[in-house]
């Protein structure tokens, strides 16, 4: 029996490559080009190449990334490349009728400063985040999108995984572009090497997140593509559970084996108060992750070793 052919965009990015190395991947026959041979702006090089290549189900994990800082600084890019990647793909999978699609979309997509779990029907419910609306709102319109076309003919199902946030393997350590995670791993490691005693929080540090380690994320990839169609249209991918900053901090600094103390700067931005996702559907679904936040943070500092070493 041949192995069903999928096309993964953003295969050299966190997720694609954590899902590359996943221990399943071999029951498929991917196809993951690189931005280099295949520029998802470019919306007549994705026509051709799925006219070319015919892939049988598309799982988009591509976009421009980043954190707090470069979403700041970068808001043009962060709406525009994710718009046109988002757009691009979908609607030409649609004109090359391909019937399956799972967009990856981001917790960002929901309102801002809910204290309770954020459910799938919010999206669109209320303000986004002002730090990272450009990314949010390319995100919404590209999972509108996919619902759209659904709607209108439902042969074609183009259904929307929501991930909370991601940290791990092949994650970005540079402060300028990382995220909460990796930059606190990167934090604590040179504090360690430099023999500081004290490393700067950002805000208070009672503002909390929930993160899920990379690997559960491309686990969730693989099992949405074995069992599709029970996969619901949108679906929130995360643990169920949130930390705060300084827990994140004080949990990083017992794996890595830092002594030192943390200092609050008040006057830098913290973004959202809370986001933890709902995780009701992944779980009727019979989905959960297999990591917890001590083997995640240890996998991922084994990780960023092995880069800077």
């Amino acid at each position: 029996m041949s192995k069903m052919r999928i096309l993964l965009t953003g295969g050299g990015g966190m997720v694609g490559r954590n899902l590359l190395e996943h221990s399943h991947i071999d029951d498929f026959e991917v196809l993951a080009p690189r931005s280099t041979e295949l520029d998802l702006r470019d919306f007549n090089a994705v026509s051709v190449y799925l006219e070319q290549f015919k892939p049988e189900l598309i799982a988009h994990a591509a976009g421009k990334v980043g954190g707090i800082q470069a979403n700041i600084r970068e808001p043009v890019g962060f709406l525009l490349d994710n718009l046109d990647m988002g757009r691009n793909i979908v609607w030409a999978a649609r004109l090359a009728g391909v019937k399956r699609l799972i967009n990856l979309g981001s917790s960002c997509m929901y309102p801002r400063n809910h204290s309770a779990p954020l459910s799938e029907e919010m999206i669109l419910k209320g303000e986004l985040e002002p730090t990272n609306e450009g990314y949010a709102l390319a995100k919404v319109a590209t999972a509108r999108l996919c619902e759209y076309i659904t709607r209108e003919d439902a042969s074609f199902q183009y259904k929307t995984l929501i991930p909370c946030n991601i940290f791990g393997r092949f994650d970005k350590f540079d402060p300028a572009h990382s995220h909460l995670l990796p930059a606190i791993i990167h934090k604590i490691h040179t504090a360690k090497v430099d023999n500081n005693p004290s490393i700067e929080i950002w805000g208070d540090g009672t503002a909390r997140r929930e993160f899920m380690y990379s690997g559960d994320l491309a686990d969730v990839i693989v099992q949405s593509i074995k069992n599709f169609d029970s996969l619901p249209p949108y679906m929130n991918v995360g643990v169920g559970y949130d930390h705060s900053i300084n827990e994140f901090y004080h949990a990083t600094a017992a794996v890595m084996g830092y002594k030192g103390h943390f200092e609050h700067n008040l006057t830098k931005p913290v973004g959202m108060a809370r986001k933890l996702v709902n995780i009701e559907r992944q779980s009727l679904w019979g989905w959960k992750p297999k990591h917890n936040l001590q083997e995640g943070v240890e996998k991922t500092y084994s990780y960023y070793l092995e880069q800077h070493q």
